[in-house]
C-alpha cells in the first residue's frame, strides 16, 4: 500500500499532480502512476501535491498565471524536504514544473550541477521561442533570461543538457557561445558526464521524451533519441556521484488510441538505481 505524508513529515517521494501548462490531462495521470509505482516497489510514503485537472489552453502567460499558486507550493515543500536534509525524487507531468524547482535546487546547493535529460533545449525565451510552449522556457527562466516571479538563481554555467537534439537556433546559439555544455547524444557516455560533472554535486532532471520513440509514450516521440539501455547505464553511473535529488516529466500514462494504461517497467528498471540510492537511503554505488 501507498501512504501519503503530512506537510509536516516533508516525503522525498513527491508527485505533483497539478497541471504543468501540458497539451492533455495524461501527463498528470503518468506522474501519479509512476509515483505510485516507485513507491509500491521500495515501500514507502508518498506525498502527492497538488490536484489534477483539464489540460490547458492558451498563451504562455495565461498558462503561467494559471499554474504559478501550484508551483509556489511544490517550491515551498522541495526546499522544506531539502532542508531536512533529504535527497528528494519529484515526478511532473510536464517539464514547466522546473520552473518552481530549479531556482530552488540553486539556491540549497549553489555549487551542484543541472544535467538536464531531455531531447530538447528548453533555453528559449518568449521573444525567442516559436511555439509560445511554456515548457520551451525552463531552464532560461530559472537562469533569469525571462522572468517567471519564480525565481532567477541558477546559472547556465551549471547546466549540462544531456541528450538534447532538436534545438531551435536561439538555443544553439546558447551552446556555440559556450554559455552551457551541451553533450548531444552521439557525444554522451558515460565518460563523458562524469568529465562533465567533476565531481560537483549533481541534480538530475529527465524529460522521458530524451528516449528514442516506442520506449514510453511522451507527448514528443523524437527519432535520434536515447535507447534504453544507454540511459540505463548513465543512470546507473549517476548513481555513483553526490545525487542531492531527481525529478522526472514528460512521461504520459497512455499511448495514443489505447485505452490500456502504459507499461512503466522499462523506465522504472532505469529509474531504480538512483531511486533505490535517494530514497531508500543507500550508500553511492562503487564507479
Amino acid at each position: 500500500m501507498v501512504q501519503q505524508t503530512s506537510l509536516t513529515a516533508p516525503a522525498p517521494l513527491i508527485c505533483f499532480q497539478g497541471n504543468c501548462a501540458g497539451p492533455n490531462p495524461h501527463g498528470m495521470t503518468g506522474t501519479l502512476a509512476l509515483a505510485q509505482t516507485l513507491a509500491a516497489s521500495l515501500e514507502i510514503p508518498l506525498q502527492t501535491l497538488g490536484a489534477p485537472g483539464q489540460a490547458l489552453s492558451g498563451s504562455w502567460q495565461q498558462m503561467l498565471e494559471a499554474v504559478t499558486p501550484d508551483f509556489v507550493s511544490l517550491g515551498r515543500y522541495l526546499e522544506k524536504t531539502l532542508s531536512s536534509g533529504k535527497r528528494p525524487v519529484v515526478t511532473m507531468s510536464r517539464c514547466a514544473g522546473a520552473l518552481a524547482t530549479l531556482p530552488v535546487i540553486a539556491r540549497q546547493h549553489p555549487e551542484a550541477c543541472i544535467v538536464w535529460f531531455d531531447a530538447h533545449g528548453d533555453l528559449n525565451t518568449p521573444e525567442t521561442s516559436e511555439s509560445g510552449y511554456l515548457g520551451g522556457m525552463v531552464i532560461a527562466g530559472a537562469a533569469g533570461m525571462w522572468d517567471s516571479g519564480l525565481g532567477n538563481d541558477l546559472s547556465l554555467a551549471h547546466v549540462i543538457l544531456a541528450g538534447a537534439h532538436q534545438l531551435d537556433p536561439a538555443e544553439q546559439a546558447l551552446i556555440d557561445d559556450k554559455r552551457l555544455l551541451h553533450l548531444p547524444p552521439a557525444r554522451l557516455s558515460v565518460e563523458a558526464l562524469r568529465r562533465a560533472i567533476n565531481g560537483r554535486p549533481v541534480y538530475i532532471h529527465l524529460d522521458c521524451d530524451v528516449l528514442q520513440p516506442g520506449v514510453v509514450p511522451s507527448d514528443h516521440q523524437i527519432d535520434g533519441g536515447l535507447a534504453p539501455e544507454t540511459l540505463a547505464e548513465l543512470m546507473a553511473a549517476l548513481a555513483g556521484e553526490d545525487v542531492v535529488g531527481m525529478e522526472i516529466a514528460e512521461l504520459e500514462s497512455h499511448w495514443p488510441n489505447d485505452p490500456a494504461p502504459a507499461d512503466l517497467t522499462v523506465l522504472v528498471e532505469i529509474l531504480m538505481p538512483l531511486a533505490r540510492r535517494l530514497l531508500a537511503d543507500e550508500a553511492p554505488c562503487a564507479r
